[in-house]
Order: C-alpha cells, then structure tokens, then sequence
C-alpha cells in the first residue's frame, strides 16, 4: 500500500472527524491527528482541562466546547448548524477512540441522517491494545463497561459466556474485585488479562487462568481493560471440580438429592456431571 505524505498545506474537507487521543502516552498521537486538530474550527471534547493539556502540548489553539454525556443533547442542534454552515468540527474523548464507550454516538447518528461528511481517525484504542498483547483468538466481542448493579453484571456475564472468541471488556478496579467470583463461575476454563495503566511509566499486564483468579488484597487502581480468552476446547472429563464447588456440596448434601445438587453445580461450570454425580455419591456416604 503507498503511503500519502502529510501535506499542511492541502486543504481539508469540511465535516465531522472522530480523532482519537492517546491512551496515556501523549507521544502515541499521530501527527494527522494534530493536523486536523490544528485545523479544526471547533473542538468537541469531553473534559476541557483533559484536552487542554493535550492541546497546549502540541501547541494547538482551536477552541475546546465540553461536550460530555450530560450535555451532548443540548449540544448538538448548534453543532448541526455549525456543520451545514461548512465548519471543520473534530471530536475528541479524554481518551482512546471517541464515541465508542464514550460520548459522541449521537452526533454521529444525527450527522448520518443529516448528510454530513464524517471522517474518522486510526488511532489509539484500549480494546486493540490490549488484545494484541493477549494472544488470544482474533476474533473477539467487545462489551464496554459494565453496568452499575452486580445483579446486571451477573446478568451480562451469563450471557458473554456462551461467546467462542476473545471478550474486551471495561471495569473499575473497585467493580473489577466484586465481579472476579462471576468472572470464575461463568467463564472457567478461559484465560484472563487484566490490563491496567497502558502506555503510562506504571503500565501492567496480569495474566491468569480464569480458575486461579483470586480477589486482589486492595484494588487494582484505575480503569481496567479486560481480556477473556475464547474457549480452550478442553475435553470432556478433564475438568475438575473447584474447592469451592466442593464445600458447597458438602453443604447441600444433606437438604438436596444427588440428582438435584448435581444439576445445580453444573449450571454454573462446565465440570462434566458424572464428576459431579460420583463426588456427591462418595460426600454422601462419609456421613
């Protein structure tokens, strides 16, 4: 593929540019992405003293509009105007990719059923970034953050797990710790990687079996990006039942049949039942 040089001095079409924004790292920002910047008769971000540092860093003087998930509505019949009028409009998100888990959808919607140019930006992406380094299937869903409640989590997870490729997920590492014993009973068998601090000094990658995640003594700090791998293909048989699965049969053994405990359990893993059924058999007669 040929590459175009950069031009500063070719004109720009006039539009809408979705312009992505280094994760952490100012210097992953791409030099096409400052140009437009430079150009851009208004800027829409989501925190004006966030872009405000990257905008002093590469000396661009466009004005900033705070155009966050509280106001975008509100926002967007001027923004409209401003295009028809023939303005060069860039959007901007603290950072990563604009309007994906992020503000800035509406506006792409309103600007599809108005007709007007949209021209999005390659840039940085945390659910790029992170897969790359996980090494697991290429083929992946991408979620984005979760819901708020545990019971919605729970709810989400259920459901991602009948998924066969990679999932990219986000999570605060307060949510991360409540969500890792759902994480264990949904998807176990997979790989995990915890991404935390990307292309910032104190950058980490963790990376487990699903079934060895513990809860982490104090949280994780930030944002996480989160990576499960797609299923292992492990054969029939080869699993084996947790220690907490275990404690639990031992617990039910003496309210629930055999038969009863044994469905329960395997809803929640993917431990073949006869495993399931012999354990329960052998607990049963040690009482």
């Amino acid at each position: 593929m040929a590459l175009n040089p950069l031009s500063h001095n070719k004109e720009i079409k006039k539009g809408l540019y979705l312009v992505p924004t280094p994760i952490g790292n100012l210097g992953d920002i791409t030099y096409r992405a400052i140009e437009i910047l430079k150009k851009s008769d208004l800027i829409l971000c989501e925190d004006t003293r966030v872009s405000g540092k990257l905008l002093e860093k590469f000396q661009i003087k466009s004005k900033l509009l705070s155009n966050h998930k509280f106001n975008e509505k509100k926002n967007l019949p001027k923004i409209i105007e401003n295009l028809k009028n023939g303005q060069i409009i860039s959007l901007i998100s603290d950072a990563g990719t604009p309007s994906i888990s992020d503000p800035g959808a509406i506006l792409v919607r309103e600007c599809v059923r108005e007709k007007i140019e949209i021209t999005p930006l390659p840039g940085a992406s945390a659910v790029n970034t992170s897969l790359s380094a996980s090494g697991f299937s290429e083929k992946y869903f991408f979620y984005g953050f979760f819901p708020s409640k545990l019971k919605d989590i729970q709810n989400d997870l259920k459901s991602l797990s009948n998924l066969d490729s990679s999932i990219v997920f986000f999570i605060s590492s307060k949510k991360f710790n409540k969500a890792i014993p759902k994480i264990k009973q949904n998807f176990y068998g997979r790989e995990i990687l915890i991404c935390r601090e990307m292309t910032k000094f104190y950058e980490e990658y963790l990376r487990y079996r699903v079934e060895d995640l513990q809860i982490f003594d104090e949280d994780l700090k930030g944002e996480l990006t989160i990576v499960l791998s797609e299923k292992k293909g492990v054969k029939k048989g080869s699993l084996l039942l947790s220690e907490s699965d275990k404690n639990e049969i031992k617990k039910m053994i003496k309210k629930l049949s055999v038969k009863e405990i044994t469905h329960f359990i395997s809803r929640n893993n993917d431990v073949p039942k006869k495993e399931i059924y012999d354990y329960c058999l052998k607990v049963k007669n040690e009482i």
